[in-house]
């Protein structure tokens, strides 16, 4: 790290628990110091050095128009020049939520958050209060935000830091979390077997992206829908990374699902703080003041993140997300045959504009052999990477991701700094 950014770790160290607003940004994982952006513009990043990155982790993913987006930025600009915050309805919340609801049929009614985990956590809620049970089945490895709940088997984040699940979170408040392999449809089947008139909801992503990219078996999510309905319980699909990325409609619209609830992350803000869970109008209608079902949230609908997030469905509408993921798979493509041609075992699974490359003989399909990939060989590219200007998720139990800004150049320099990687 040059000056400014060694200063600003120092600093920051000081004032702020790790250095960091989110663990993962830390990158202990990868024997590395933080990046500190000063600004991001399409596809590139630049530290606060004046070094520039090509981007594959864009924000986490939300950036699928690129950085600085005109439309989006001029949007933000226009809305901020009206009142930054009103606490009170807008125009644009509106405007997006028919935007949304129209995008996925299995939405009829949706409400604006703050972010994902508020978003996964308010929809357990409504889960819980229509049906009257407590339990709730996730899959391990998937990551729904940190709320209480879900803090029991997660990935991303937590199994950065190999973290059991966390101190301050009682052993009463997960006790109502059931645990099933991603992928395992009979061990999903045998959860019901033994909890299923107590069983609220089962929560997925519908393609596992925070232990790296894991895609869904044939069969595996249209057996939980099958299974949900049987026993009463509702589906929730977490789209907070899949939702507007995988398609315009999601994960939903690409394999056929029906779910009863769904939730969105910073996507559908453009990439600004905001999340929202929609879904069956019988179901959202419980929601307060309409129901007695409470959430709340002052900053909900933020006229700044309403129009970024209008800005960009209505250039996504238009997007060729065809043309994006073939560029993406020649890309996964061609990583994988270098790093295969070094000798060492490499996966590099891909969907949509997502890819993750795993150091593994062989593919990944659960988070138990995300956890046996080989974090050194990843450490050593992530270094070696980052230090040819190529930006990439400091994880290995995160997912790569590629915007519509990036170009054939940006492909070609990523590339170039792979076959100058050595083990």
């Amino acid at each position: 790290m040059d000056q400014r950014s060694q200063a600003l770790w120092r600093r920051a160290c000081a004032v702020i628990p790790g250095g960091v607003n989110s663990p993962v940004r830390a990158c202990h994982n990868v024997d590395s110091l933080p990046l500190f952006i000063a600004e991001a513009h399409g596809c590139r990043l630049t530290d606060a050095d004046g070094r520039e990155y090509v981007d594959f982790v864009l924000s986490w993913g939300p950036m699928i128009l690129g950085h600085d987006e005109p439309s989006v930025t001029a949007a933000v600009c226009a809305a901020a020049a009206r009142g930054t915050s009103y606490g009170a309805p807008c125009p644009d919340e509106v405007l997006l939520a028919e935007e949304v609801t129209a995008a996925m049929p299995s939405l009829e009614m949706v409400r604006m958050v703050n972010s994902g985990t508020e978003a996964t956590m308010s929809a357990l809620r409504l889960a819980r209060a229509v049906t009257g049970r407590d339990k709730v089945l996730k899959f391990i490895g998937c990551y729904h935000g940190h709320a209480d709940p879900f803090l029991a088997a997660a990935g991303s984040g937590v199994a950065t830091f190999a973290i059991p699940g966390t101190p301050g979170v009682p052993a009463a408040v997960v006790a109502d979390t059931l645990l099933a392999p991603y992928n395992d449809l009979a061990a999903a089947e045998a959860c019901f077997a033994a909890h299923g008139p107590q069983i609220a909801a089962v929560i997925v992503e519908p393609v596992a992206a925070n232990m790296g990219l894991v895609l869904p078996r044939p069969g595996f999510l249209e057996g939980l829908r099958a299974l949900t309905r049987k026993h009463g319980s509702l589906l929730i699909l977490d789209e907070v990374i899949t939702g507007f990325r995988l398609a315009y409609g999601g994960a939903q619209a690409r394999f056929h699902l029906d779910p009863d609830l769904t939730t969105f992350g910073k996507i559908i803000g453009g990439g600004l703080p905001v999340g929202a869970f929609g879904g069956k109008r019988a179901y959202m209608e419980k929601i307060a003041p309409s129901g007695g079902v409470y959430q709340a949230g002052t900053l909900s609908g933020n006229p700044l993140a309403m129009a970024a997030g209008l800005a960009t469905l209505r250039r996504l509408k238009t997007a060729d997300y065809a043309a994006l993921e073939a560029r993406t798979a020649a890309f996964a493509r061609e990583l994988h045959d270098i790093l295969a041609a070094k000798g060492v075992p490499i996966q590099v699974p891909t969907i949509a504009s997502m890819f993750t490359p795993y150091f593994s003989e062989g593919p990944v399909t659960c988070f138990a052999e995300a956890q046996a990939c080989d974090q050194s060989l990843f450490t050593a590219f992530y270094k070696q990477m980052r230090a040819q200007g190529i930006y990439l998720a400091p994880s290995g139990f995160e997912t790569g991701m590629v915007s519509f800004a990036h170009t054939e150049a940006d492909f070609a320099k990523a590339l170039d700094a792979a076959r100058a990687v050595r083990f």
